[in-house]
């Protein structure tokens, strides 16, 4: 064990910071919010906009959006399953061209399986993710439809409906950016195959890029509100 401490440290790094990441982000104090809960409000604006029109053309339109993009993160995610499979199978060929990298150490095969089933897992989690968020999508477009109309005179009964597409859509986008973030953490990960020094560096970049995206990006800077939006 003393020989892998260093990918030791690494790997549980990665793991530490992707766990407090995602409770950052999810429990964030309102003051502060994150850019996905800013969005999240916005899906339910939508969602009462919604209930407001008669013809809701526009609507199953940008849900079909949203499905055909969780299609394919979903699709892509079998692939890089599919391509971690081929670099189980051909161990020796790639400990072979490592041994002539003078930038990598070159590992033992039980570790480089072990990296390559990590590298499964992680893509494994985000089409489970996008499966199910897909799924979700789908019962939201349900969801809209089972919306009254807008001339319906039950206006509390309508409201609750737009209330419950809006919240299942939220769920939705939940799965979504999960699945988002395992693709992202998996590029950090890919470090891991050039040594566990270089897996900390490319784990502690990818944390100050996704962190950025939520709290100090251009796209959050572009939801802020106006001075003339209504409180």
């Amino acid at each position: 064990m003393e020989a892998y401490w260093a990918d030791i440290c690494a790997l549980s790094l990665f793991l530490a910071t992707w766990l407090i990441y995602n409770l950052i982000v999810e429990r964030r104090s309102t003051s502060q919010p994150a850019l996905n809960r800013i969005m999240h409000i916005q899906r339910q604006r939508w969602m009462e906009q919604m209930a407001a029109r008669d013809v809701r053309i526009v609507d199953t339109a940008i849900t079909s959006t949203l499905q055909n993009g969780t299609a394919f993160f979903a699709s892509t995610s079998l692939l890089a399953i599919g391509g971690a499979a081929t670099m189980l199978r051909s161990t020796d060929d790639i400990l072979r061209m490592f041994s002539d990298l003078p930038f990598a150490a070159t590992p033992t095969r039980a570790l480089w399986d072990l990296k390559v089933a990590g590298l499964a897992i992680i893509f494994g989690y985000a089409f489970f993710k996008f499966a199910w968020s897909y799924r979700l999508f789908n019962y939201s477009a349900i969801l809209i439809g089972a919306t009254p109309p807008a001339n319906s005179p039950d206006a509390a009964r309508r409201l609750r409906a737009a209330r419950r597409a809006g919240e299942m859509n939220t769920v939705a986008a939940r799965h979504f950016v999960a699945g988002q973030r395992a693709f992202f953490f998996a590029f950090a990960y890919l470090g891991w195959f050039l040594g566990p020094f270089a897996f900390m560096a490319t784990t502690i970049l990818i944390i100050y890029v996704v962190y950025r995206r939520q709290f100090h990006s251009d796209a959050l800077a572009a939801l802020k509100p106006f001075e003339d939006d209504e409180t």
